[in-house]
């Protein structure tokens, strides 16, 4: 792979979820090619700690939950003043029996996924989204399990519920702010060895990531809700 093009002064990315995994890999992806990065965490000694140690020109750390509605208003007025190229939201987590069915699934399990993958992302949306300059990016990161014409193996049902719910809460996010001209993206990253996406899956974060952060980047002054794989390639709603 060819060495990624650095980024001209000034360039900036707020990543709201970067404690590790995915949303920790785009930091460092972003900061590699010259991006000022601010992440959010929820606890300290995270990767991104790490990161920002080595690179403090270059990563700073806001701590947020982000199922946690005050948290989130407070870091946003603390950022009131600042305006970034980019605002992504990676936020995610799968129940604690993916084998479940509707019928199976506990109440308990069904209200963190959703309220995580589904409310918290879109409250964080909502909260920093204006903090997108204007023709800039706003991403989520969805999954293509939220495809609700791909689904043909009915697995992962609550999983797939919440990301399907997300796709329709940024579709209506995005009819309230059609005079903005913001690029609005979902993304599907794909299948990646991750802690929640497992050591079976046929990607790396190291493969995947570099193309996550291309695609995110052409969508600037490209205005309109997308739906989009790492490799740049609408996914079927």
């Amino acid at each position: 792979m060819s060495s990624p093009t650095l980024a001209p002064p000034g360039r900036s990315i707020l990543i709201v979820g970067a404690s590790r995994g995915l949303g920790q890999a785009m930091a460092a992806e972003f900061a590699t090619r010259g991006w000022r990065v601010l992440g959010t965490v929820r606890s300290p000694g995270t990767p991104l700690h790490r990161l920002a140690a080595e690179r403090p020109d270059l990563v700073e750390i806001e701590t947020l939950d982000m199922t946690d509605h005050g948290q989130i208003r407070a870091v946003r007025d603390r950022l009131s003043d600042r305006r970034f190229d980019i605002v992504f939201i990676n936020g995610g987590v799968a129940n604690r029996t993916p084998e479940a069915t509707m019928a199976g699934v506990s109440t308990e399990d069904f209200v963190q996924v959703m309220a995580t993958n589904v409310l918290g992302v879109m409250r964080a949306v909502e909260a920093f989204g204006d903090l997108a300059r204007p023709g800039g990016v706003i991403g989520a990161m969805s999954s293509g399990q939220g495809s609700i014409a791909n689904n043909a193996n009915g697995v992962n049902d609550v999983y797939r519920a919440s990301k399907a719910a997300l796709n329709q809460s940024m579709a209506s996010y995005a009819g309230r702010h059609t005079e903005e001209g913001k690029a609005l993206i979902l993304m599907a990253p794909g299948w990646i060895r991750t802690e929640m996406g497992g050591s079976n899956a046929p990607f790396s974060v190291e493969d995947a990531m570099p193309r996550i952060v291309d695609v995110l980047i052409a969508q600037e002054g490209a205005a309109g809700l997308r739906y989009l794989d790492r490799n740049g390639r609408t996914v079927p709603w």
